[in-house]
């Protein structure tokens, strides 16, 4: 993995398109704990599920000071259109470039059904309010995750 994250080093700095038509940054983010979940494709099962639970926990992680940011490669207006039809309350960034996805080392090469492609490895990256990373899952298991990543938040 060319760029392993290192809990306590600085998250590598970024700034998206975001839904609704904005850009967020980390920058903008500041003295916010960030759960930042990088996900491989909008409107697909395991996508989808891991969305809801973190939608669903949306006011318990604003209540610990923290942000959710979903991450994948999609455009804005597939973000937007997953947003709607799920009714999800926080940003998704658009890394179409993949240049976000390669600096925190989630842009991997993937195997499925004896086939090699370049995919988003489904990560989640907790920064802390000080913009160094606090935490990170890897090989995402959706079920209990975002549970998992608010009770981190809250232990900062």
């Amino acid at each position: 993995m060319p760029h392993a994250l290192t809990v306590g080093s600085p998250a590598p700095d970024f700034e998206l398109p975001a839904s609704g038509g904005g850009s967020i940054s980390l920058a903008s983010l500041k003295g916010k704990a960030v759960a930042l979940y990088f996900y491989p494709k909008d409107d697909t099962s395991g996508c989808t599920k891991e969305a809801i639970d973190f939608n669903r926990l949306k006011g318990d992680f604003e209540a610990a000071g923290a942000v959710v940011v979903g991450v994948s490669p999609d455009s804005v207006a597939s973000h937007d259109k997953f947003r709607a039809k799920h009714g999800l309350g926080f940003d998704l960034a658009a890394d179409e470039e993949k240049s976000m996805l390669e600096a925190y080392g989630v842009w991997r090469e993937k195997s499925m059904y004896g086939k090699n492609f370049m995919g988003v490895a489904r990560t989640t990256v907790l920064i802390d309010r000080d913009g160094n990373i606090a935490k990170v899952w890897e090989k995402v298991k959706v079920d209990g995750h975002a549970d998992a990543v608010l009770a981190a938040v809250r232990a900062l």
